[in-house]
């Protein structure tokens, strides 16, 4: 299933710009947002394009600046000539910021996303006020190569219907050897390590079906940190901005607003949040 309707759809418009001498898309919103909003920027994963985001981007697009790029090389934006790498990455996200005249942001990523908004705070921690990591893969759980990709083709098995099209056509566009480069970057990133070294707000979000990133992995490492709320969605996999976008928007929106965070009873998924230990 589709979760993007025309409501949602209304609520962001593409955007085309020049970066680096070559056109990047972006969508934002389709009206101004409320004055004051603060600023979400999604960052999609490895391979496809930002258009799986959209249906969470466009349910947190009444009340947040809502940026969603295909990043150079992914999607409809135009390819450098250069390999994609994980820091380079970080750095486009950091100048497009800059471009688009944002001074600091949320990073809302997914999957690849995480890594990247890893490298952005590295080098500049003052432009983000938090980070949300959505199935962030990268490091060790996912070694080897081998185990990787079977990984990647168990989640994309468990993805509704709808998510194919968009990443059989990114995908292809994107081209299998950039992919498999990439993808190995992705793995070499120590993730569960970067997350014990942040010291800003950090919100990690998993599916209980997500064969990528494991339940007690995150667990042995987010509740251990008081900076970090780990919570799981019942029955998502990988991409849950696209398969539980209503229960993910309510979950962010909760955590954004220093609420308690508890199911909307609305939406699909059931959640659990990852508990300090006792004397923890």
């Amino acid at each position: 299933m589709d979760h993007r309707t025309p409501e949602n759809d209304a609520q962001l418009t593409d955007v085309w710009t020049i970066f680096d001498g070559l056109p990047l898309l972006y969508r934002r919103n389709a009206t101004e947002p409320p004055a004051g909003a603060r600023t979400i920027l999604h960052l999609h994963g490895f391979g496809i394009s930002g258009r799986y985001l959209l249906p969470t981007a466009a349910l947190l697009a009444s009340d947040y600046r809502t940026i969603v790029p295909d990043l150079p090389g992914f999607g409809r934006s135009h390819h450098p000539r250069r390999r994609l790498t994980i820091p380079w990455l970080g750095d486009v996200v950091v100048r497009l910021m800059d471009q688009l005249e944002i001074d600091r942001a949320i990073l809302l990523s997914n999957s690849l996303g995480a890594p990247i908004t890893g490298a952005v705070i590295d080098t500049h921690p003052d432009r983000v006020e938090a980070a949300i990591l959505v199935s962030p893969a990268g490091g060790e759980y996912n070694l080897p190569f081998p185990k990787a990709l079977a990984q990647l083709a168990l989640a994309g098995s468990r993805e509704p219907l709808g998510m194919l099209p968009i990443a059989a056509r990114d995908y292809a566009r994107f081209g299998v050897r950039s992919s498999l480069a990439l993808l190995r970057s992705m793995l070499a990133y120590p993730a569960a390590e970067r997350v014990r070294e942040f010291t800003l707000p950090t919100l990690v979000v998993i599916g209980s079906r997500d064969p990528l990133v494991g339940e007690g992995h995150v667990a042995e490492v987010a509740v251990e940190l008081p900076h970090v709320t780990a919570v799981v969605i019942e029955g998502a996999s990988h991409a849950i901005n696209f398969s539980h976008p209503e229960q993910l928007a309510h979950v962010v929106r909760e955590w954004l607003a220093g609420k308690p965070i508890t199911a909307d009873p609305t939406a699909k998924g059931a959640i659990r949040v990852f508990e300090m230990p006792r004397g923890g």
